[in-house]
């Protein structure tokens, strides 16, 4: 029976959004209180998937029982149940404070929030390209309708723009499927990695132009330069809850790349010039991004561009795909993730007691909970910028140590360069907001429990990174160990003889260096 849990983190969000989508004549409350039961239960599932893969055991789950490789499979491993932990987590944090209204101003929020929670799993779970894209057709779906919840021009401005990228990215998707699929016979990651291992001649060309393709696609979903420009403002006119939500968007590109590049072409001829592309197109982003923070006038933006610098930070450590460096990009991951979810949180907060000046950088009205809203941007503030003692500064520290050679004289002058930035920016968010208000008139409004509930879940995440700091970079070492050992998949699915071809490949590229 166990054995079949490993499917629920799909089937769980997927009952659940038929079930709240079907159920149009419910109260406000019963969907609530529906959304909130089911994205806990996925915490808990994850959490206990976490636990089941932290022994170091590859679970595989063959659905209608069709072996690898005719039929789909999805795989289990460190980094999967991270991946699914680190989403279900956000989650819950977003729907609490969804609950607070935020959910009530469109239709169907919260199927469309757990069909995009399906989508999510389903991305990090399975073991096949060509599902890989249908999770990710999923999970665009869902996040287009989001996206224009509560109608407004900006966003359905925004929306269009985000729509048509990302059907030119899917089409291309498609396009280096089928190249690969022509030149291996199989999708399944696995199966094509042991292929790809006894390739030669034309063949490796031909797959080495479809993995290209291929990364080129998921760059464009992990909003690296020049494939960027969309993020900002379809993040800025998203709502709150959606938009802490999208946190996790661009970490689906990021995962797609760390998986093929560690498992399907690691030892290829392509693992070059893909390390090449994340790498400068990393630091680039880096660089831009930090620009963009210091120019952003309104406070949602100046979220959005801190996004990706840890988007660039993490695409340009993956680049270097050492163990070190992969512990560190791993652990520093999950902390990105969930405080810049919870500022865009916070920026909502901050917005409904200013009026029309919204999250503008302008002066305004007095804030009514100044001293609350005050001591949650100052712990995210220092969160997002890197300053001890909180868990940004302990996961920047880890990616400069485990940064070695050539390397260091680049990244280490930009990410220190990015973390100023942010720190001015956010000092000068936080001047504006709390101290350059007009005396005198008070504004109104007030931060619900929800809302409180949602921001305190994700915040809390920084000093609990520090303080089962040990724990968690174990976790994060242990997962990049086997991410390195691709034959681990290889030999669980199809046996040692497919481990002992892709050894002797290995040994010829070696001897051919």
């Amino acid at each position: 029976m166990s054995q079949h849990l490993l499917v629920l983190p799909i089937l769980l969000p997927l009952i659940g959004a038929m079930g709240l989508l079907l159920s149009g004549r419910a109260s406000d409350d019963t969907q609530r209180r529906a959304s909130v039961m089911l994205t806990a239960t996925l915490v808990a599932l994850s959490a206990w998937l976490l636990t089941r893969a932290g022994s170091g055991e590859l679970t595989f789950y063959a659905l209608g029982n069709w072996q690898a490789p005719f039929g789909i499979v999805l795989m289990l491993d460190r980094l999967s149940a991270m991946m699914l932990t680190l989403t279900s987590v956000l989650a819950l944090g977003c729907v609490l404070f969804a609950c607070a209204g935020d959910d009530a101003r469109g239709s169907h929020f919260h199927g469309l929030f757990q069909l995009q929670l399906m989508g999510l799993n389903g991305a990090f779970l399975t073991g096949d390209l060509f599902n890989l894209f249908v999770f990710f057709e999923i999970l665009l779906l869902a996040s287009y309708a989001l996206l224009m919840h509560g109608g407004g021009k900006a966003r359905v401005g925004a929306g269009l723009h985000y729509v048509i990228l990302n059907l030119a990215g899917s089409a291309l998707f498609l396009v280096a499927l089928g190249v690969l699929y022509g030149a291996t016979g199989t999708l399944n990651m696995a199966d094509m990695a042991r292929r790809i291992a006894a390739m030669s001649g034309d063949e490796v060309a031909l797959v080495t132009a479809g993995a290209l393709l291929l990364v080129v696609v998921f760059s464009l979903k992990a909003a690296l330069l020049p494939l960027y420009f969309w993020l900002p403002r379809t993040y800025s006119s998203a709502p709150a809850p959606v938009a802490a939500l999208f946190a996790i968007m661009t970490k689906v590109g990021l995962y797609a790349i760390l998986r093929v590049q560690s498992l399907i072409f690691a030892d290829s001829p392509a693992a070059e010039p893909i390390a090449a592309w994340l790498w400068w197109s990393g630091l680039a982003t880096i660089l831009l991004a930090g620009v963009g923070v210091l120019a952003a006038r309104d406070l949602r933006p100046l979220v959005a561009y801190l996004v990706l610098v840890s988007v660039g930070t993490l695409l340009a450590g993956t680049a270097l795909a050492t163990p070190e460096v992969t512990t560190a990009l791993l652990y520093y991951l999950p902390h990105t993730t969930l405080i810049c979810g919870a500022l865009y949180l916070i920026a909502e907060l901050i917005g409904q007691q200013r009026g029309k000046a919204g999250t503008r950088l302008v002066r305004a009205r007095r804030l009514h909970q100044r001293h609350l809203l005050g001591g949650l941007f100052l712990i995210a503030a220092v969160a997002v910028a890197g300053l001890p003692p909180l868990a940004g500064a302990l996961g920047k520290l880890l990616l400069m140590q485990a940064v070695e050679g050539s390397a260091r004289a680049w990244l280490w002058p930009l990410l220190l360069l990015a973390g100023l930035c942010a720190l001015i920016a956010m000092s000068r968010a936080g001047s504006v907001f709390f101290w350059a208000s007009y005396k005198g008139e008070v504004a109104a409004g007030r931060v619900s429990r929800a809302q409180l509930a949602g921001v305190l879940w994700l915040l809390a995440s920084a000093p609990l990174l520090v303080g089962f700091g040990g724990p968690v970079s174990d976790y994060t070492r242990a997962t990049a160990a086997q991410l390195a050992d691709p034959a681990a998949p290889v030999a669980q699915l199809f046996g040692d003889e497919a481990v002992r071809h892709m050894a002797q490949f290995q040994q010829l590229e070696e001897d051919a260096r």
